[in-house]
């Protein structure tokens, strides 16, 4: 088998003005509510602690109620598709 290298698109040099700050917030939470949906169609509930044998975990929950930690993956990844988009030449636009 061949060994994977994965070859992300390079983003490092890219940031963000304010203009972007909003939309990021947007994208984490609907990140999440996606996330959440998904894992409720596949039958996981809300539980005080991850048990992925009970399919439970504490992070169905809206968006507001998470714990920072989780809200901060949810917008590093929104910053990452975002940044994505516009290194590949793309434009958001409102």
């Amino acid at each position: 088998m061949k060994k994977y290298i994965p070859n992300p698109v390079d983003i490092d040099d890219l940031s963000f003005d304010g203009d972007y700050l909003d939309i990021i917030e947007i994208v984490a939470k609907n990140i999440h509510e996606r996330w959440a949906f998904n894992r409720m169609q596949e039958g996981w509930t809300f539980g005080p602690v991850r048990n992925d044998e009970k399919k439970e975990t504490p992070c169905l929950v809206p968006y507001e109620e998470l714990p920072e930690i989780e809200k901060e993956y949810d917008r590093n990844t929104a910053k990452t598709t975002i940044k994505s988009i516009i290194a590949l030449g793309y434009k958001i636009t409102k």
